[in-house]
């Protein structure tokens, strides 16, 4: 009966729970797909910043210039040229005579004054030529002091003759005798002042052919070069191999002038007494006034250029013959009342590059750029004329790169 009860009590505590049970394979479900979203996400973000890093590394560093007006009535540059220092008082100088050098007297750098005997040619010859001539002379004077004594003796015997011949003493046979003795110690007194002209002349001629044994500097200047040594044999117009014409080589470096080649299509902007800005080559941090000399009054076909000629406005012996040069013609500065020059609109010369379009710009877009193509003009110092493509006050990039393109991004201010 106890037995009974305590499985009836057992029974009794039993209970059918009818609320859902947990399914526990469904919560391990749900935690692995919150971490795989959340791995996902890592990976997206993570994507974006390689993307992000990877588009600002491709940006291009670049450095960049306004393009500006040239304002031409403040004695700035407005063309540029280049060409050389040339002496415009230069010669070679040679003998007129034919010889062997026994005597030179200069070397490269010495300076000259006109006369100077620079070289001299052996002269034993016509030196000998000379004493002979001279010789000749004096004794043709001695002929000629002895036919005029002779023409004063005949004077007088036939002055007294003809007397006599009047007064009817002396016979017309004797006055004729006398009047024919006469007339030819007239000629030997006449042909010996001919052979006294001839004897100068000969003399002159003889110390020409001296002299010519002599080489002197024309004019005041420097020797350039020296064209032979002592021992050769020099002649005029020389094509001998064996000979030499020129001696040595002398410039006035006072005349020292830049021959620089202008474009036709600039030459408008230059003219005669205009200011000018030479800086040489050799001394680029120099400055060098000058104006234009001259402009030469005709064109190089083949080179489409005008000469013009510029002249320094003091001589520094610094500046030698053949030097390259750059010439910057200036603006002539505009006075109150005066018109207002006209406006330029230039860019860096950096900033220029040729592509297959021609001559283009790189224009900075925001962060971009645009290939630009642009109408240039002259040069301008370091900048280059702009006559259409772009307006003043737009950047474009210096130095382009060759494989730069339209579009391209690019960080302002890079290396």
């Amino acid at each position: 009966m106890t037995d009974g009860k305590a499985r009836n009590a057992d029974l009794s505590a039993l209970r059918i729970d009818r609320e859902p049970q947990e399914d526990r394979g469904a919560g391990t479900s749900r935690r692995r797909l919150i971490v795989v979203a959340g791995t996902l996400l890592i990976l997206l973000l993570a994507a974006a910043a390689y993307v992000f890093a990877r588009n600002f590394s491709r940006a291009v560093p670049v450095k960049v210039a306004a393009i500006r007006v040239l304002d031409t009535s403040q004695g700035e540059v407005t063309l540029s040229a280049n060409g050389y220092v040339v002496a415009q008082v230069q010669a070679a100088i040679a003998s007129k005579g034919t010889g062997r050098i026994e005597y030179l007297g200069v070397v490269e750098g010495d300076k000259v004054k006109a006369g100077q005997v620079v070289a001299r040619l052996e002269d034993d010859d016509v030196a000998a030529v000379l004493s002979r001539a001279r010789a000749d002379l004096q004794m043709s004077e001695a002929a000629l002091e002895e036919a005029q004594a002779s023409l004063n003796e005949a004077r007088l015997d036939f002055e007294r003759n003809r007397q006599l011949h009047n007064q009817g003493i002396a016979s017309k046979s004797e006055y004729d005798l006398f009047e024919a003795k006469y007339k030819r110690a007239l000629a030997a007194a006449a042909s010996s002042e001919a052979r006294i002209r001839v004897g100068k002349a000969a003399v002159k001629e003889a110390e020409v052919q001296v002299e010519n044994t002599r080489i002197r500097a024309p004019f005041d200047g420097i020797v350039l070069a020296k064209n032979a040594d002592v021992g050769e044999i020099v002649a005029p117009l020389s094509g001998s191999a064996s000979s030499r014409s020129a001696v040595v080589t002398i410039a006035d470096m006072g005349s020292l002038e830049v021959e620089a080649d202008v474009s036709e299509s600039n030459i408008h902007r230059v003219t005669p007494e205009q200011a000018c800005e030479i800086v040489l080559d050799a001394f680029p941090n120099v400055r060098y006034k000058g104006y234009v000399h001259k402009i030469v009054p005709t064109a190089d076909r083949a080179k489409a250029t005008v000469l013009t000629k510029v002249r320094f406005e003091k001589f520094d012996e610094k500046v030698l013959p053949e030097m390259s040069a750059k010439v910057n013609f200036l603006a002539p500065v505009r006075h109150e009342g005066e018109a207002e020059a006209e406006a330029m609109i230039v860019a860096p010369k950096a900033a220029v590059t040729e592509r297959e379009k021609g001559s283009v710009v790189f224009v900075v877009r925001g962060d971009t750029v645009a290939e630009t193509p642009v109408v240039t003009g002259g040069s301008i110092g370091d900048s280059v004329e702009i006559k259409g493509g772009v307006s003043a006050g737009e950047a474009v990039v210096l130095n382009p790169s060759s494989d730069l393109k339209s579009g391209a991004k690019i960080v302002i201010g890079g290396s």
